[in-house]
Parts: structure tokens; sequence; C-alpha cells
């Protein structure tokens, strides 16, 4: 292949959204050659480890690389993917894992910004569980005084009755009823 045929090398190759188990790797495309799709070498440093992605018919300049060991360093390299071939590789790109523990990153301000913002987040998370849960037991403790309330109101109705029966009965005797009754049968 005549080196002309082939797509400029990715340029601004960065690592991003770091993580102990995953990183995210982009890149930019310099205008001028159709590009089809790209391909990533992804290496651990200490040679364990080597991986080969190849996608071709997209144009996503990202790529998500999953399943990395944690506090690990890594090598990567972009290849831009033309009709004719593929380009020179990108420059080696090194990166480092975070650890499980690590929860934010020290390497970056953006990503601390990305992560705090997420922090902030889960807590305003915690507080309307917190709300949601207090509005809950208010209503079963609602519930419940209004069944009590009900049961006392049957059991005062039944001892009502009772005492009828034993009482001489009169057309104007009236039984009693506690007037705070919410519910009434029939």
């Amino acid at each position: 292949l005549a080196p002309a045929d082939r797509p400029p090398s990715p340029v601004n190759v960065t690592v991003t959204q770091l993580k102990a188990n995953s990183a995210t790797v982009s890149w930019d495309v310099p205008e001028g050659d159709v590009v089809i799709g790209y391909a990533i070498l992804q290496q651990r440093q200490d040679g364990q480890m080597q991986r080969f992605i190849r996608e071709v018919n997209t144009t996503n300049r990202a790529c998500v690389l999953w399943d990395l060991a944690e506090d690990a360093d890594y090598i990567i390299q972009v290849q831009s993917i033309g009709l004719y071939g593929e380009s020179q590789a990108s420059k080696r790109v090194h990166f480092r894992t975070l650890k499980e523990t690590d929860r934010l990153p020290s390497n970056s301000s953006n990503q601390g910004d990305i992560t705090m913002e997420g922090l902030d987040k889960d807590r305003q998370l915690q507080t309307g569980e917190i709300i949601i849960i207090v509005a809950v037991l208010l209503m079963w403790a609602a519930v419940i005084a209004l069944f009590c309330r009900q049961y006392d109101i049957i059991k005062d109705n039944d001892s009502n009755n009772n005492k009828e029966k034993t009482k001489p009965s009169s057309e104007h005797s009236t039984p009693e009823r506690p007037t705070g009754g919410l519910l009434r049968s029939k």
C-alpha cells in the first residue's frame, strides 16, 4: 500500500472516566480522508495482557476499555481504518487504573469534579429515600390510628347494643354514639 492511500493517524488520544476496571479512550481524526472505523491496541506495561479492538462501519471517536486490572499500568495506541487500509498508530498513551478503594482520582481535577457531582447526587438520593421512608411510616401510623379509632367505635356500639337489650325498650331512648367516627356503616 502506498502511504498516500492510508488515512492520517488519530490525534489528541486521551483517556477519561478512569476507574478500577474500565476507562474510556477518545481521539480526533484529522480532516481529509474518509475514516470508516478504528483499531485500538491495548496492553499492560508488564506485558501480561494484550488486547486488540477493531471496529468498522462506525463514526465513533471513543471506546470503552473494559475488564482492566485495578491499579495497573496500560499503554494504548489508536489507528484509523480507511477505505484502503489503516493509518500509522497514534502516539502511545500511558494510563494507570485506580484501586477499588480510590474514590477520587488524584491525577485529574476534571475527573474529581465529575466524581464530586456523583457523590452529591448520591446524597440527594439518600435524602429523597429518607423522605419517602418517613412518609410511608406516617401513612402507616395514620392507618393504624384510624383502625384503632374505628375498632373503639365498633366496640362501643357493641357494648351500647348489649346495654339496650337489658334496658326496658322505650320509644324515646336513643342509643349513644360517639360523634368522632370517620367511617359509618351504610
